[in-house]
């Protein structure tokens, strides 16, 4: 009889859930997971970008880095009387990774006497270029006796 008189008395509970039912959890579960995953995924992206950026910062600055090596180890190997004190540029200009004809890159050298004895030279090897509207540049300098000292 108290039961159902309970239920007479407040016929308007019936109407509404209790506090105890958990329909609708899942889907906020659901959300909040695909929220967390979706930072996640924006993070990893963001890294793929940032680091393909940097490698290929890398290797243009390597491929650089080679050509003015080239270009040092070339003139090193001519005796000093051919290494006339000047500001060369390379006729190629731009070139390409190898040297050749049509690329990114512009090379140049200055030949100079440092010593005042023509005994030596100083070689200064620049090679510069653009990249993201940026001008870059590789300088690299030696002192050379010629015949490759």
């Amino acid at each position: 009889m108290i039961s159902s008189c309970k239920s007479n008395v407040f016929p308007e509970m019936s109407r509404y859930r209790s506090i105890s039912d958990n329909s609708g959890y899942l889907l906020l579960e659901i959300l909040i997971a695909v929220a967390i995953f979706s930072v996640g995924f924006l993070a990893v992206g963001t890294m793929i970008v940032s680091t393909t950026r940097t490698n290929t910062t890398g290797n243009i600055v390597t491929q650089a880095t080679l050509l003015a090596v080239e270009t040092l180890e070339t003139l090193k190997k001519d005796p000093v009387g051919d290494l006339i004190p000047e500001t060369y540029a390379d006729s190629n200009n731009p070139v390409d990774e190898w040297g050749n004809k049509g690329g990114i890159f512009n090379r140049s050298w200055v030949i100079d006497d440092p010593v005042g004895y023509n005994t030596s030279r100083r070689v200064r090897v620049i090679v510069s270029w653009e990249r993201l509207g940026k001008n870059r540049r590789v300088e690299l300098t030696t002192i050379t006796r010629g015949n490759g000292t």
